[in-house]
């Protein structure tokens, strides 16, 4: 369940991030609250994570995920350019993850 529990956390860390850029500097009421209120779910389902994870697992997995998923949702949604040097990263970030769930032994 620490998984499941890690990547739900992690789609909800997506939504915080674009949610807070819909914010406009939180001076938009629904995507602030938005923002406010998946960030409280994400930090939740990370926390039951933790329970299972090793910390410098989890969070470092749930951050990754958060940024691959930003990057992703805020090229489709905003336009957002997509360079050569930022697929690039975004292939390290996967590796990283990766490496990190194979060494997790969970």
């Amino acid at each position: 369940m620490a998984w499941t529990y890690l990547l739900i956390a992690a789609a909800f860390e997506v939504a915080f991030a674009l949610s807070t850029n819909a914010s406009k500097g939180f001076t938009r009421l629904w995507p602030s609250l938005t923002a406010i209120g998946t960030t409280i779910v994400s930090v939740y389902f990370l926390s039951l994570a933790l329970k299972t994870l090793d910390v410098g697992v989890g969070y470092t997995i749930w951050t990754g995920l958060g940024s691959l998923g930003t990057v992703t949702f805020s090229a489709i949604l905003y336009k957002e350019r997509l360079t050569t040097p930022k697929v690039i990263s975004f292939v390290a970030i996967i590796g990283g993850v990766v490496g990190l769930k194979l060494s997790a032994g969970v």
